[in-house]
């Protein structure tokens, strides 16, 4: 095994790395953003009903 195959199995774990992670965080980002809007319209709608 020559140097040229470590550095394009090195780089391919990265990569693969990478993309496991983007998807775990954006997946983390996705379900908190989802959070933070039902506590939005949780507060509007109570806003709303105290305004009635």
């Amino acid at each position: 095994m020559n140097i040229g195959d470590v550095v394009f199995q090195i780089f391919v774990l990265i990569v693969f790395a990478a993309v496991i992670f983007a998807a775990v965080t954006s997946f983390k980002y996705a379900k908190n953003r989802k959070a933070q809007l039902d506590r939005m319209e949780k507060k509007l709608n109570s806003r709303s009903e105290d305004h009635d």
